[in-house]
């Protein structure tokens, strides 16, 4: 329960916030950085090497492969047939197609699961969605907008100095080698760890708004409707139906997959000129509606895998 509180308390301090003068407006850049740059990976270093890995992690890490690609399969075949432009489709498949499984993630499965959940939420997010916006975000981020720029880092360059995935990289490693670090280290990390909850929900709270009129809502439904409801259905299908996985998993998986938008992969969109109002959209909106159909999902799985 607290953590249910938590999870509404620093959302609601965040969007408080936006009318605090003195908060400067790069609030949320600043505090995203620090948990892209020192709290994802801290988190990294204390889970991954306690992981025992085998072929039952492979679904998992594959969650976010799996969306980014219906993502891209079906809008650019939408766009094919009702002529939408390059850049509305890069939007859709930028937003739509990367979930939001760190940030409004952990403290989520946090709150329906407690801290076991989170040795699955890691496999999730970093080999899966990390990697994903690290290399097909940025390769489809390039490759539907018109900008021109001949400076751009390598793409290798971009993913091998991302420090989330680095941390995955030490800490995927130590785990093959079945090797950890020192206990009061250990716990350094997990305690830096916990600062991701609370510092991601300000975060998204600062960075909420919504729109009451645009040209765009039509496209922001068709793309909440894909992550929220159409994916999730995907891989509970896939969990429940096929496989007849029903362990703690398959659920912490699926709720995964039903998280609102990535907010990395919006401003990935935004920067590179791919629509930015709805990128804002979906992102504003798709937050808030996920907690009702992440809800409903919990419940789904409440009942259907006792």
């Amino acid at each position: 329960m607290a953590s249910i509180i938590l999870l509404f308390l620093c959302l609601i301090i965040g969007i408080l916030l936006q009318k605090v003068k003195s908060f400067p407006k790069n609030t949320s850049v600043v505090l995203n950085q620090y948990i892209m740059f020192i709290a994802l990976p801290a988190m990294a270093l204390h889970f991954l090497p306690k992981i025992n890995l085998g072929f039952d992690l492979i679904l998992p890490a594959s969650i976010a492969w799996i969306s980014f690609g219906l993502a891209f399969l079906l809008f650019n075949t939408l766009g094919k047939i009702f002529g939408w432009s390059k850049k509305l489709i890069g939007c859709l498949i930028l937003t739509a197609g990367l979930g939001n499984t760190s940030f409004v993630g952990i403290p989520i499965i946090k709150a329906l699961f407690g801290d076991k959940g989170l040795n699955t939420l890691i496999i999730v997010d970093l080999p899966g969605t990390f990697v994903v916006f690290s290399t097909l975000g940025i390769l489809t981020a390039t490759l539907y907008s018109k900008q021109n720029n001949n400076k751009k880092e390598s793409l290798t360059k971009k993913m091998f100095s991302f420090p989330p995935l680095i941390a995955f990289i030490v800490g995927i490693t130590l785990s093959i080698f079945q090797i950890d670090f020192p206990e009061d280290l250990s716990t350094v990390f997990k305690q830096l760890a916990t600062t991701i909850s609370p510092i991601a929900l300000i975060s998204v709270g600062f960075q909420l708004k919504f729109k009451t009129e645009s040209k765009h809502f039509k496209f922001l439904a068709l793309g909440l409707f894909f992550q929220l409801i159409l994916f999730p259905a995907i891989i509970f299908a896939i969990f429940y139906g096929i496989l007849g996985q029903t362990d703690l998993v398959a659920k912490v998986c699926i709720i995964e997959a039903a998280m609102a938008p990535m907010i990395t992969g919006a401003i990935l969109a935004n920067t590179s000129g791919l629509k930015p109002e709805l990128s804002n959209m979906m992102v504003g909106y798709g937050i808030p509606i996920s907690f009702l159909t992440i809800g409903i999902w919990y419940l789904i799985l409440e009942y259907f895998m006792i």
